[in-house]
């Protein structure tokens, strides 16, 4: 492309040349003059239209520009955040706690922050753990055992930020290991149960097959007997393992169908009198003349009410009266069931709705007890929104009650 003054030069010698040959073929003066005045402007008109020359580019090296670096944990977005996290979480620049939040602040004391974060978490593995933070290569979780205080468990991990800037993120695992050991020891204390009855027949059974049919009646009798009460005692675990699955299975789905607890009630009160004639003179019902309507699991409740009615009879002494009541407090119902047996002694009575736990075993074995009523009773409660009490006094009996939220309506 040619620059300015390249095209100046070609347009006056274009000019020189139309006057030069004006001139030879003898134009007059007037022709001559127009033809430079035509050059003249042409020259301009080709001058004007012409790009400027771009500047030269410099050969000095310009200096880069620096980005200037921004801290992530003084953000306010970033404390904003930490605010909102319900686990604890620790924020540290070269070792240092610069941010904290609530819930590590809980766990840990506020002095934490301005502190060294391997003194701020005082655990071995901590802070060994702590100590390779800087290493370039990526740390795996750690676990905190018996942290911070016995028979509990926390994790905890980090994330590198730059500038030696690190996020610490805590997590409680001490109600997952619980779980755990409650899972193990249920599927230990079933196989127990099961397989003490099992037993029981397996050995019967066999006594029976050895005696080849040279016993005697009553002893083949007393045999039988004996083997259809394992079985029966077998089913009857069975039966409850399988409630109390359902039962934790729906006790996050609150109930949406409205009962009639006091008809629930008196259905079952009908149910245990035929199943246990021998004490049915014993039950005394004073549930009054008013329905009490609730939002409820209607199998379930009758299995709650039947667990605690079954467990008074069992445990009552014979003769005496097993009571039966419904009152009304505000906007609650109070069931309470009471008998007249040995009681229970106070250091029981926190672990009564535990799986399998029994005050006296052999007994409870004795009357057909399979250890899980009251954790049902327990479990069903708390689906109903129900709180559970258990007041009992050594030589004089036990009362339980239930009290429910009731369906009313302003």
């Amino acid at each position: 492309m040619f620059d300015r003054v390249s095209s100046l030069v070609i347009a006056f010698t274009m000019v020189a040349i139309a006057a030069i040959f004006a001139a030879l073929t003898g134009g007059d003066r007037l022709t001559i003059a127009l033809m430079a005045v035509a050059g003249f402007v042409a020259a301009a008109i080709v001058h004007s239209a012409l790009p400027s020359a771009a500047p030269e580019p410099s050969t000095a090296a310009q200096p880069p520009v620096e980005t200037p670096s921004v801290s992530l944990l003084r953000h306010p977005d970033f404390a904003h955040w930490v605010d909102q996290e319900k686990e604890p979480l620790l924020g540290t620049a070269d070792n240092i706690v610069t941010i904290a939040n609530d819930a590590a602040i809980r766990l840990l004391g506020r002095h934490i922050v301005g502190a060294d974060v391997r003194t701020a978490i005082r655990h071995p593995a901590a802070t060994e753990w702590l100590s390779h933070i800087q290493d370039a290569k990526p740390l795996e979780p750690v676990n905190l055992i018996d942290f911070p205080r016995a028979g509990q468990r926390w994790t905890m991990r980090v994330a590198a930020l730059s500038d030696s800037e690190c996020i610490i993120f805590l997590s409680d695992r001490s109600a997952i290991d619980a779980a755990d050991r409650m899972r193990s020891d249920f599927v230990a204390n079933a196989s127990h149960e099961l397989r003490t009855p099992l037993a029981a027949i397996l050995g019967y059974v066999e006594t029976l097959q050895e005696m080849n049919g040279e016993t005697d009646a009553p002893t083949r009798d007393r045999f039988l007997s004996i083997i259809e009460r394992e079985a029966r005692r077998m089913q009857q675990l069975v039966i409850d393992l399988l409630s109390i699955s359902r039962v934790e299975a729906d006790r996050f789905r609150r109930p949406t169908a409205t009962v009639d607890l006091a008809a629930i009630v008196r259905t079952t009160i009908g149910q245990v009198s035929d199943s246990e004639p021998v004490r049915a003179k014993d039950l005394v019902a004073k549930l009054g003349d008013s329905p009490q309507p609730m939002l409820g699991d209607e199998a379930q409740l009758s299995q709650l009410v039947h667990n605690i009615i079954s467990n008074a009879m069992k445990y009552g002494h014979a003769g005496t009266p097993v009571t039966v009541e419904m009152a009304r407090e505000g906007r609650r119902v109070r069931l309470s069931v009471s008998d007249q047996g040995d009681g229970i002694a106070p250091d029981h009575l926190p672990r009564l709705t535990e799986r399998f736990y029994r005050v006296d075993e052999a007994r409870s074995r004795s009357v057909g007890g399979t250890g899980l009523g009251l954790a049902i009773v327990k479990h069903i409660g708390e689906r109903h929104q129900g709180q559970l009490d258990i007041d009992s006094e050594v030589g004089k009996g036990t009362r339980v009650s239930v009290t429910f939220p009731l369906l009313v309506h302003d």
